[in-house]
């Protein structure tokens, strides 16, 4: 029987780099408001654990997106399915990534889409042309490299 798993991303500031990610791949931010209620009222959490982000509350320490066309827990506001996690740890990015994400847009649509995330903060690194392919490694908000094919 095959794992079930999602992406985790240390990062400094999971908000902002959810909603990098979340527009960079078309995904839709997760929304925990009905958890963190839960979680105040039973005393698990308190008011320094959450903000209001879009009017809605949202973790501190952690945001997640999902991709839009796979279910959510009614409860907690999770995916369950395609999901990405942005979780605060306090140290700084120190060396390149061992695991990085391919986005997967088409020889035809590469230019445009680095453009895109390029204004949405994103740098370019290098394009790379070997083995009779090609791609455009660039680096997130955080400094995480990422390809474009």
């Amino acid at each position: 029987m095959a794992v079930d798993w999602q992406l985790v991303v240390d990062c400094a500031e999971p908000t902002s780099l959810a909603r990098f990610w979340a527009a960079a791949l078309e995904y839709e931010p997760e929304d925990n408001s009905a958890l963190i209620e839960h979680a105040v009222a039973a005393g698990m959490a308190g008011e320094g654990d959450y903000t209001e982000v879009d009017g809605r509350k949202a973790w501190v320490g952690a945001a997640a997106i999902r991709h839009p066309d796979d279910p959510v827990d009614g409860f907690s506001g999770a995916g369950l399915g395609r999901r990405v996690l942005f979780m605060r740890v306090p140290e700084p990015k120190s060396v390149k990534n061992r695991l990085h994400i391919d986005l997967k847009v088409g020889s035809e649509r590469r230019d445009t889409v680095v453009a895109r995330l390029e204004e949405l903060g994103a740098s370019t690194v290098r394009t790379v042309e070997e083995h009779g392919s090609s791609h455009v490694t660039m680096r997130d908000p955080e400094g995480n490299e990422f390809d474009v094919q």
